[in-house]
Parts: C-alpha cells; structure tokens; sequence
C-alpha cells in the first residue's frame, strides 16, 4: 500500500519544479542571445524598408480622361498612367498645322517671285548690252539706252526685295512648325508615364475631375530606390564607410537575409527617432545610415517588396570582421521569373 505525499514534500517538489523550469528558460534564452550576438566590427539598428515617391502630375489644367491603373498596380518605366482630355489642344493643334501650310505657301510664292526676278535682270542685262553696242555703231539712240539701264536696276531692286520676302517667309515657316511643335509637346504632356519602375500608392483623382497646374494624379513609390535607413552612435558611425556591406533582416523574414551597402552617412547629427523608447537612447545623438538593396535583387522580387516593413539593419565597421553564420543566410536573385516562393517574407 502506497504512501500519501505529505503536503510539506509536495511543496517542496513544487519547488524544485519551478527553480528547474526557471534554469531551463533562462538557459534557452541565453543560448539563444549568444546564438544571435553580433561580434566585434559590427553594428545594428532598427530601421524599415523605404523607397522614394513620385508623383504623376499634369503640366497645365486640364481634365481626366481616364485612369489605367489602381492602388498597388506594379508600373513600368514609360507605361501610361493616366490620359488627360486634349479636345482643346487638338483643335489648336489643326490651326497651327492649318498656319504651317499657309507659311509654306507663302514661301513657295516668294521663291518663284526670285526666279521670275532673276529672269527678268538676266533679260535686261541683255536689253542694255544690246542698246549699248548699238550706241557705239550710232544705230540707236542714248535714250533707248538709258531706258534699258533703268530697267535693269529696277528688276535689281526688285530681286533684292523679294529675297526680303523670303527670308521673312522662312521665318514665318519656322515660328509654325514650332508652334506645332509646341502643341503636340503638350498634347504628349496630357498622357502621364510613369517615370520609374515602381507601384502605384496613392490615386488621388477620378476621371472627370480637372487638375491644376502641377496638380497630382498619382503617387508612386520608386522601387528602383530601396533602402533601410538605421540610426547609429557617433562612435560607431565614425568608422561606417561608404560602400560597407552591410545586411537587412525583415522581422519576419525567412532568417535569410538580404546582402546591401552603405550609401549614405549624415554629416549632421540628429535625434534617433521617435518609436526608441528608452530615455538613454533618446538623449543620445544620433547619425543616420543608408543601406540600399541591390536593383538585381530589387527587380527579381519586385512583386514582394512593401516599403514600410520594420527589420534591423546590420553594417560591418571593420573590413577585416566576418559576417557571423546567421547572417550570411543570404536572400539571391531567383534563377526563374515564375518562382513563388517568396524569401523576403516566408516564415520560418
């Protein structure tokens, strides 16, 4: 027959339950804070995945005509976004055209006026040479000679006024087809492109509406430029170089990590920013560090990078320092364009 546990032995098995669990979790999470320390010659901080925005804006005012994308549309560079109504623009478009033709007339005329002109100085030349050498023989007469003289100088003056005319003609040409030019440019200007290989963020207008002089159809974020900005002590961002490899971990990524460079450093020192809540972090001086994505790696998973995921940021401040394992779990580009798997943001 089996023995009852006194409460006085229950308690203290209770005990030594707890102080055993406690050894145990706080083991594991000291194994696991060594497992993932940084050594020497590196530095961290928090930081978000960023991009810069673009806006699709209109030259002059003018009213929308249609739309061809949405908010999260992935753009290409040169891809129609937005169509502005041109009505107004065509119709000046077909008078100056109308004015270029009429231009074009004009010279035609003024060029033929030149060669009848030339014509008639070559005849009179003729006329006075020919009333000249009667002179000489006493066959004619001094007026007659001076009749042909006259006649030439007049036909002279004559070419020199319409060589006047034609350059005046030329000129009117030229200010018409610029013209032209001009408002087929704007007619262009009223189809909005994307200027960057990006997504669309912000649609700020519907079709019908009509927008100012620089007025904002869309807003795009650049994904040709991603970037996570981190903030480090002086005495850490001393020793950043430019150039520095440097890597990106997503908080909740794979735990593959995503290789980039330092591209900036702030000369300025700056306040860290306002999610560090600690009140020693907050007083200290901080220098904002740029680390930017590859573009390879950008346009290989472009359709699964979102600006604003939250991460840490890793930068190497000695060259000579190697990059412990967990973070040489490097994110490539994919060999496939169809690939599915998505590294930036698979869970673990």
């Amino acid at each position: 027959m089996s023995q009852a546990i006194s409460p006085k032995s229950l308690r203290r098995i209770v005990f030594f339950a707890v102080v055993i669990a406690g050894i145990v979790f706080f083991g594991y999470r000291y194994w696991k804070a060594k497992q993932f320390s940084l050594p020497e010659g590196f530095a961290s901080g928090n930081g978000r995945l960023e991009a810069k925005l673009v806006d699709a804006a209109a030259k002059e005012p003018l009213r929308v005509k249609e739309i061809l994308v949405d908010e999260g549309d992935l753009v290409d560079p040169g891809q129609i976004l937005v169509q502005l109504d041109t009505v107004t623009l065509e119709a000046e478009l077909a008078s100056a055209r109308a004015n270029v033709a009429a231009t074009q007339e004009r010279l035609a005329i003024a060029r033929a006026a030149i060669v009848r002109s030339q014509s008639e100085i070559k005849l009179a030349g003729i006329e006075v040479e020919r009333a000249r050498k009667l002179v000489e023989e006493r066959a004619g007469s001094q007026r007659e000679l001076d009749v042909r003289r006259t006649k030439l100088e007049t036909t002279t003056a004559s070419l020199t006024e319409e060589e006047a005319r034609l350059q005046t003609a030329l000129q009117e040409v030229e200010v018409a087809q610029a013209d032209v030019a001009t408002i087929q440019t704007r007619i262009d200007d009223a189809t909005l492109r994307s200027p960057v290989r990006g997504r669309v963020l912000y649609r700020l207008v519907e079709v019908g509406e009509v927008l100012a002089a620089g007025g904002k159809a869309l807003t795009l974020v650049n994904l040709e430029d991603v970037y996570m900005e981190i903030f480090l002590p002086s005495e850490q961002a001393a020793k950043v170089k430019i150039g520095a490899e440097a890597r990106m971990l997503g908080d909740n990524a794979s735990g593959r990590a995503v290789a980039g460079n330092v591209t900036f450093v702030s000369p300025e020192a700056q306040f860290t920013p306002k999610q560090v809540e600690t009140r020693s972090e907050r007083d200290k001086l901080m220098f904002r560090v740029k680390i930017k994505m590859p573009e390879e790696l950008v346009s290989s998973y472009i359709e699964y990078i979102k600006t604003g995921v939250r991460g840490v940021g890793y930068v190497q401040l000695d060259e000579s320092a190697v990059w412990p394992d967990w973070l040489q779990n490097l994110v490539v580009p994919r060999k496939q364009p169809d690939d599915s798997v998505n590294p930036l943001n698979e869970q673990s």
